[in-house]
């Protein structure tokens, strides 16, 4: 697998961050089968896809904490966190702060 095909999928997670994302959507869109994308991702990387796109996930959260007056609970909802305190736990984990 091409260093290409792994900045696509990466660019893959970013533009569909707020939808529900999963390996076997990525790995469709790349035409690997999801173990493959899994291996060579990680590899690539240096990190498994999930724990890449739960980042990405804060990331993008934390950059519309910062730029917005959304509230938090909003916020961790479109990012697809099961609650306020799923993205708070998930955040601090991140960040060493709460959200706010």
């Amino acid at each position: 697998m091409s260093l290409k095909t792994v900045e696509s999928m990466k660019n893959w997670i970013a533009s569909n961050i707020t939808e529900e994302v999963n390996l076997e959507k990525m790995a469709d869109k790349v035409g690997y089968s999801p173990f493959y994308c899994s291996v060579k991702f990680h590899e690539q990387v240096g990190v498994t896809y999930k724990q890449y796109s739960a980042r990405l996930k804060l990331e993008f959260a934390k950059q519309e904490l910062e730029k917005t007056s959304s509230k938090v609970v909003d916020i961790a909802m479109k990012f697809g966190f099961r609650s306020h305190e799923a993205f708070t736990r998930a955040f601090r984990r991140e960040y060493g702060v709460a959200p706010k």
